[in-house]
């Protein structure tokens, strides 16, 4: 599986006064879109760091296009276009319930071994489970 969709509504707690969501909430939203998409082809963060594995940002960008609002139902496309090898890419698109684009994102994670601190393959568990 190479793309997840999932949905939330925006809290009152991540918004200004103006009930506008601060930019800083974008990150963690694409985090849990990375979460749902390791959910979604039958793993987790919680088993990769059980493992010895894991994956810290070493890139992030972020455009954004329209506000999202407070109550708004967002929906985080989370997508893989290549292969992960030492690294994994994700792009991302979230919409609001209109199905307007609000914000597009890419984050680059490295794989490392928890106990050596050093970059490592992709496991094969999550290769197997990839269509490429």
């Amino acid at each position: 599986m190479r793309q997840n969709s999932f949905s939330f509504r925006v809290r009152y707690g991540e918004t200004d006064q103006m009930g506008i969501v601060h930019h800083g909430n974008y990150a963690q939203y694409l985090e849990m879109g990375r979460i749902e998409w390791l959910r979604s082809i039958g793993t987790s963060y919680r088993a990769m760091e059980e493992n010895g594995i894991m994956l810290p940002v070493i890139s992030l960008q972020i455009n954004y296009k329209k506000s999202a609002l407070f109550d708004d139902l967002l929906t985080v496309e989370t997508m893989i276009k290549k292969p992960p090898l030492v690294k994994i890419e994700f792009d991302y698109k979230i919409f609001n319930e209109s199905n307007e684009l609000l914000t597009t994102a890419n984050i680059v994670l490295a794989f490392m071994d928890m106990k050596s601190g050093k970059p490592m393959k992709c496991p094969d568990y999550i290769l197997e489970k990839l269509d490429f």
